[in-house]
C-alpha cells in the first residue's frame, strides 16, 4: 500500500507544470529545484505572487483565525463573488470592470499584470461584490439560497417569495436577511420620535392624525393588495393635499416599527394582512397618543 501510495505521489508531482505561491517561498525554490533534479524531473515554472495581507502589518493566516474560502461560503458568500474578488487581489485587468464570470477572468487573466506590492484583503469590498452577484441572481436562483434564512427569521405562514423579492436588492450576504425582515415575524419596540421626519414634514402629532383618519377607511377596504392599498392611500394624499411621504411614513412606521425597511408601506402590508396591518395601526396610535 506504502509502495503504490508512493507511486502515485510521484506520478501527481511529475505532471505538475507550475507552481503559484508566496513570494516568502523564493529563497527555498533552490532547495526544491535540487531535489527535482536529483530525482531526475524536470522542474516547475515557480510564480511567485506578493503577499495577501491583513492590513498594512499582518497577512492573512488561517491560524490566527482569518476566514477561508469555506469560511466565507458558510458566512453567506458566494463562491463567484469570493473567486471574483480574490482574483482582483495583487492584480488588476487594466481596465475599470471588476465584475468577471470565470469565462472572463480566463480570457483576460495575464501574469504580467500582477502586482508586486502586498494587497490587502478588504471585507468591505468583498461584501459589495457578492451584493453584485445578488442583485444579478436568477430570482428562482435567489429564493432557494435565500429560503432558509427567511424561515429561520420567520415562523409566520406569509409569503416569503415577495418578502424575497423586497430583500434581493437590498443585501450584500444571506445572513443579513434577519436585520431586514424581524419586523413581520413581531412588531419591535420603538421610539415614538420615529414619526417625526424632517423631509417628510411629519411629526408625532400630524402622524397621530393621518393614522386615526385613515383606520377606519384602512378597517372597510377589502383589497389588501400592494396596488389596492396604494390607491387608497393616494386618494387620501389627494383629499388632504399633502405630500405622499406625509402619508407613507407614518404608515410604514406604524406597520414596521422601523426607520428603514426593504418595502414601502403598502408593500408590507400586503404581506402581514389586513389584520396584523390593522393591529398594528392601532398600536401605534396608541403610542402617540400616550406621548403627544
Amino acid at each position: 500500500r506504502n509502495y503504490n501510495q508512493a507511486i502515485h505521489s510521484t506520478v501527481f508531482l511529475m505532471a505538475i507544470t507550475h507552481v503559484v505561491r508566496g513570494n516568502e517561498y523564493i529563497s527555498s525554490t533552490p532547495k526544491y529545484n535540487l531535489i527535482y533534479e536529483a530525482f531526475g524531473w524536470t522542474p516547475p515554472i515557480y510564480v511567485h505572487v506578493a503577499q495577501v495581507m491583513k492590513d498594512a502589518q499582518h497577512k492573512l493566516s488561517k491560524r490566527n483565525g482569518d476566514a477561508s474560502f469555506q469560511d466565507l461560503v458558510a458566512k453567506g458568500y458566494l463562491p463567484a463573488a469570493i473567486l471574483n474578488y480574490i482574483a482582483l487581489l495583487g492584480w488588476n485587468p487594466g481596465t475599470e470592470q471588476e465584475i468577471f464570470s470565470l469565462a472572463e477572468l480566463e480570457q483576460v487573466f495575464d501574469a504580467e499584470r500582477l502586482n508586486k506590492s502586498p494587497a490587502i484583503f478588504d471585507i468591505a469590498k468583498l461584501r459589495w461584490m457578492n451584493g453584485e452577484y445578488l442583485k444579478a441572481m436568477d430570482f428562482d436562483k435567489f429564493y432557494e439560497m435565500a429560503e432558509p434564512y427567511l424561515k429561520k427569521a420567520i415562523s409566520k405562514p406569509l409569503d416569503l417569495k415577495k418578502i424575497a423579492a423586497m430583500v434581493k436588492t437590498r443585501i450584500e450576504v444571506f445572513p443579513d436577511i434577519a436585520g431586514l425582515v424581524d419586523f413581520f415575524e413581531e412588531l419591535p419596540e420603538y421610539d415614538v420620535a420615529m414619526y417625526t421626519h424632517k423631509k417628510m414634514k411629519t411629526t408625532a402629532e400630524s402622524s397621530l392624525e393621518v393614522l386615526k383618519d385613515l383606520l377606519p377607511i384602512l378597517e372597510a377596504q377589502e383589497d389588501y393588495s400592494n396596488d389596492g392599498l396604494y390607491q387608497t392611500l393616494v386618494k387620501y394624499v389627494e383629499e388632504k393635499g399633502c405630500k405622499n411621504g406625509y402619508v407613507m411614513w407614518p404608515i410604514r412606521t406604524a406597520v414596521s416599527g422601523k426607520q428603514m425597511t426593504p418595502a414601502g408601506a403598502t408593500e408590507i402590508m400586503e404581506v402581514l394582512g389586513k389584520e396584523e396591518s390593522l393591529n398594528r395601526i392601532r398600536k401605534g396610535i396608541e403610542l402617540l397618543k400616550a406621548n403627544v
